[in-house]
């Protein structure tokens, strides 16, 4: 089910017919500027101190074996913040809800990982028993996934991150159902998908893979791009992830589609045929430009003996009035496809 667009123009309304293979826009819930600015109102009220509190006491003493306080700087106001951080420090609130509490983020997860609003709405989406989020970074689609799923796989190869994770997921109280796996994405999967003796069962992968860097809009375009009209072929760009939001970049226009081969470690559709041999569920968390034809070729007639061409729905990630990303689901996570779960 389509739901009404913003004011701004999506590239998903300009493919052609073909493309659109199901096609479901979701607009979370909007951002003022006061609320990202601000922090958020709770029921209780607050008797923390005006001062910079002491952080060496964030977690509840229950949780205190993984308070990570002290592995990377805790930011408590704008003079703190590097300035080429300030812009995300400005939007703490939309990452995490409970920023104020001691969330921790290194330098890549300021600008990498997902708005809080978002990750809820995929995690309502990938509801299963197990679920593994490949490159959990700092834990924000993990946390998520901890509300919705009976238990979540964390990997990621830095101890940093995996560190940080746990942290915050102690913040939000869902440390106790998330195994956090200090390991490669991709030798874990081979291995999994190899393994012959008994292994648990997996639901759902969660594919959100670093897309190249902050400069990611400059990087080879993808060779698919077809020709869109004037008003689908213009995207603003939002710098790497989707939550680069000053004026600047959201006046600068890019014609250029963003493609898989990008993707890191491996070519997005190497990752996407690794989690596939785990179970047919896989969500893929792509940039709001990425080339939908490489999405389509991901699947094929027949595939895992299906009779019919496996359909793939994609859904818009908007905050206001602002496209942010957009998360391909295929399987039975795609909408009328609830026959392909077991």
């Amino acid at each position: 089910m389509a739901r009404k667009k913003q004011k701004q123009t999506s590239l998903l309304a300009s493919l052609p017919q073909e493309l659109r293979l199901s096609l479901t826009a979701v607009k979370s819930a909007a951002i003022t500027e006061d609320e990202v600015e601000a922090e958020p109102q709770r029921d209780e009220p607050d008797e923390r101190p005006a001062k910079r509190r002491k952080l060496d006491t964030i977690l509840p003493l229950s949780y205190e074996k993984y308070d990570a306080t002290g592995l990377v700087p805790f930011y408590a106001n704008a003079n703190q913040v590097p300035n080429h951080l300030k812009k995300y420090f400005a939007q703490r609130y939309r990452l995490f809800s409970r920023y104020s509490e001691g969330c921790l983020l290194d330098e890549e997860g300021w600008y990498s990982v997902t708005p809080e609003r978002i990750a809820d709405q995929i995690a309502e989406r990938c509801r299963c028993d197990t679920i593994i989020d490949a490159f959990c970074g700092v834990g924000g689609n993990a946390i998520a996934f901890a509300k919705t799923c009976e238990r979540v796989i964390a990997i990621d190869n830095s101890p940093v991150k995996l560190a940080l994770a746990r942290h915050n997921a102690a913040l939000y109280g869902v440390v106790d159902r998330i195994d956090f796996v200090l390991a490669d994405f991709v030798q874990f999967a081979k291995a999994l998908s190899s393994s012959t003796g008994r292994k648990r069962k997996i639901d759902v992968v969660f594919l959100s893979p670093p897309w190249g860097g902050v400069n990611y809009q400059s990087l080879s375009p993808s060779k698919s791009t077809p020709n869109l009209d004037s008003a689908g072929s213009h995207i603003t760009n939002n710098g790497l992830a989707f939550i680069q939001d000053n004026d600047a970049e959201e006046d600068w226009v890019q014609s250029n589609e963003y493609g898989l081969a990008n993707l890191k470690p491996l070519h997005g559709k190497e990752l996407f045929n690794l989690a596939r041999r785990i179970t047919p569920h896989v969500a893929f968390f792509l940039p709001r430009n990425q080339d939908l034809q490489e999405v389509s070729d991901l699947v094929t007639m027949g595939q895992n003996g299906a009779s019919e061409t496996e359909k793939i729905e994609v859904e818009e990630e908007w905050m206001g009035n602002k496209l942010k990303a957009l998360t391909c689901y295929f399987g039975g996570l795609a909408e009328g496809q609830d026959h392909l779960w077991p």
